[in-house]
C-alpha cells in the first residue's frame, strides 16, 4: 500500500474532517448530525460555580505560562522537569505530550503567538527513527502533524509522513510479526520481551487519520480503519470497553495483561472513533468512542468520581483530556464536560507553587521536580476548563492544604504493606526511580478491594531517569470522611513491569 498520495493540506481547525462517502456510503439524513457538530456548548456553569479561588479562564492563563515559560526551552526543544532540569529533548511521549497541549491551546483560542514556538519544535524534531521502536515515531508524528495544523509549515507535514512511513512501511516488518502480526510489538522483533503496546497502535491510529485529514488519501483512512480494528481485536477487554496497555505476544499466542488502562491510550481511542465516524460516516465508530469515555467516566476515577491516574509517570494523560474536550465541546456529550469540570475542580488543588500539576488531579502537588510526563495532563485539563467554563471557579482548591503528612516508613519485602486512617482523602508519598531500573510494580486495594485500573504503583519506573522524592505515588478521595484501609500488594512479575516493589514514607491525609 502506498502511503504519499498527494499532499493538499486542508488544515480544518480541531482536527475536524469532512464526512467522506468513499468508505462507508452517504451519511443518513440527520444521522451523526447532532453529536458530530461543531460549536462549543455554553451550557450551565460548571462544578465549579460558586467556589473559591481564581477562576477556571485564571488557571487556565497560569497553565499556558508555565508550559511557554518554564517547560518550553526558548529554542525548539522541552525541559522534562521544572523547576530542576533533569533534560531537554523535542521526541518521545514526555516531550510530544507538551507539544499536543501547546496545540491545544491553539485549537481553543488560535493564540497567534504559538506558530513561532511551533515552527521552532519542527526544525528539532527528528528527521529519522531508524533502528527505533516502534511508538515513538508514533507520538512524533502526532506531534509534526499537530505543528503542520498551526503553521502550515511543509516541513512539519513532511516529517509527520516520514515518522508514519516508518512503521507502516520501512519498520513493518522489524514489528508485524509474532501470533498476532495485526499490531506492532514495541521493540524490533519483539526485544527480549515479545511486548506488543498499544502506544503504538492507538497512535499508528491518530496519526493516519491526520494524514488522511491533511493530506486527503485515502490510504491514511483505510490505514486507520485497519488498525483501529486490529486494536480492538487483541486490546479491547472482555466485559468493559476499556483497551489494556499491554499485550505479550511469545510467537505462538497473544496474551493480554489485563487492566492496565492508560489514559493515553483509551483518550486515543476514544479520539480515534469519534472522528473516524466522521470520515466514513459510520455511527458503530461514534458509539464505540462513547462506550468507552462513559467507561473511563465510570471505573477509572476515586470514589468522587474524579480520574484517578495511577502508576509512576509512563503514561501521559493530555490524549485523554483532549477526547474528552472534544465529545464535550463538539460532540455535545454533557457527561464528558461534567467529567473535565469535576477533574479540573478538584485539579486545582493539586497546583504547584510554579504552577504546574501533579499527575493525580485527585491528589496534592507533588514536593518533588515536576516531570513532562506527570504535568502535561493537568496543564491541558486547565486549559480546556477555561474554554468551556471560563468564570467558573474550582470548589476547594485549598483541599489539601488542610492535610497533614503522616511519616510511615513502610516497605514491601515479601507481603502485603497496609495502613488505616480516618478522613475523606489520602495521598501516599515516597521516590519513584527509588531503585534502578523498570521494577516495581504493586496492587493496589482500598477497603479490601483491589483497584478496578489494575495499573496500580510502578514506583521504579522513572521516565526522567533520576530519582523523584517526595512525589505522589498514589490518591484517592471520597465523599466523606470514614476509617479506611489502604494495602499495597506485590504485583505478578512480568516481562515489561519487573518484579515488585513499594517503599513509602508516609502519607497526607484530609480528615
Amino acid at each position: 500500500m502506498g502511503w504519499g498520495g498527494g499532499v493538499r493540506a486542508s488544515r480544518a481547525r480541531g482536527g475536524g474532517v469532512r464526512a467522506s462517502r468513499a468508505r462507508g456510503g452517504a451519511l443518513a439524513a440527520g444521522a451523526l448530525a447532532l453529536v458530530l457538530g461543531g460549536c462549543t456548548p455554553a451550557g450551565p456553569a460548571g462544578p465549579g460555580a460558586g467556589g473559591h479561588g481564581p477562576t477556571y479562564a485564571a488557571l487556565a492563563r497560569r497553565a499556558l505560562v508555565t508550559l511557554e515559560r518554564e517547560y518550553y526551552n526558548a529554542a525548539g526543544e522541552w525541559h522534562m522537569c521544572v523547576p530542576v532540569r533533569c533534560y531537554t529533548t523535542n521526541e518521545d511521549w514526555g516531550a510530544d505530550s507538551l507539544t499536543y497541549t501547546l496545540y491545544l491551546h491553539w485549537l481553543l483560542t488560535h493564540d497567534r503567538r504559538v506558530a513561532p514556538i511551533m515552527n521552532a519544535l519542527t526544525a528539532t524534531a527528528p528527521a529519522s527513527h531508524a533502528g527505533g521502536w516502534s511508538d515513538v515515531p508514533m507520538w512524533d508524528s502526532i506531534a509534526a502533524a499537530r505543528e503542520y495544523q498551526v503553521t502550515g509549515n511543509d516541513a512539519a507535514l513532511g516529517k509527520a509522513i516520514l515518522a508514519f512511513r516508518y512503521v507502516a512501511d520501512t519498520g513493518r516488518r522489524l514489528f508485524a510479526r509474532g501470533a498476532c502480526p495485526i499490531v506492532f510489538y514495541q521493540q524490533p522483533g519483539g526485544g527480549f520481551n515479545k511486548l506488543k503496546t498499544l502506544e503504538t497502535g492507538s497512535n499508528y491510529i491518530k496519526a493516519a487519520l491526520l494524514l488522511y485529514q491533511l493530506t486527503r488519501s485515502p490510504s491514511y483512512l483505510a490505514a486507520a480503519e485497519d488498525q483501529y480494528q486490529a486494536v480492538r481485536t487483541e486490546f479491547l477487554s472482555p466485559g468493559v470497553p476499556l483497551y489494556t496497555v499491554y499485550v505479550f505476544d511469545n510467537g505462538s499466542s497473544c496474551r493480554q495483561l489485563p487492566a492496565r488502562y492508560f489514559g493515553s491510550v483509551n483518550g486515543n481511542m476514544i479520539w480515534a472513533g469519534y472522528y473516524l465516524a466522521k470520515a466514513t460516516g459510520r455511527a458503530a465508530y461514534l458509539s464505540e468512542a462513547i462506550a468507552t469515555a462513559k467507561a473511563v467516566a465510570a471505573h477509572l476515577g476515586d470514589a468522587t468520581g474524579v480520574y484517578a491516574d495511577l502508576q509512576a509517570e509512563n503514561d501521559v494523560t493530555e490524549p485523554l483530556i483532549e477526547a474528552m474536550y472534544d465529545l464535550a465541546a463538539y460532540g455535545h456529550q454533557a457527561f464528558a464536560r461534567r467529567w473535565l469540570l469535576a477533574a479540573a475542580s478538584a485539579a486545582a488543588a493539586d497546583v504547584t507553587a510554579g504552577s504546574s500539576y501533579g499527575r493525580f488531579f485527585d491528589g496534592p502537588p507533588p514536593r518533588s521536580p515536576v516531570t513532562a510526563w506527570q504535568a502535561n495532563g493537568g496543564l491541558a485539563l486547565a486549559l480546556v476548563a477555561g474554554a468551556l467554563d471560563p468564570r467558573g471557579r474550582p470548589t476547594d482548591p485549598g483541599f489539601w492544604a488542610r492535610a497533614p503528612f503522616v511519616p510511615d516508613n513502610l516497605t514491601m519485602t515479601s507481603g502485603p504493606v497496609r495502613f488505616t486512617f480516618t478522613g475523606r482523602a489520602v495521598a501516599i508519598a515516597g521516590t519513584i526511580g527509588e531503585v534502578c531500573c523498570e521494577s516495581g510494580h504493586a496492587r493496589v486495594f482500598i477497603d479490601g478491594r483491589l483497584t478496578f485500573d489494575q495499573t496500580g504503583i510502578w514506583q521504579n519506573k522513572s521516565s526522567s531517569g533520576v530519582p523523584l522524592p517526595g512525589s505522589v505515588l498514589f490518591a484517592w478521595r471520597w465523599p466523606a470522611p470514614g476509617r479506611h484501609t489502604i494495602e499495597i500488594s506485590p504485583g505478578f512479575p512480568n516481562g515489561k513491569e519487573g518484579t515488585s516493589f513499594f517503599h513509602m514514607t508516609g502519607y497526607y491525609v484530609v480528615r
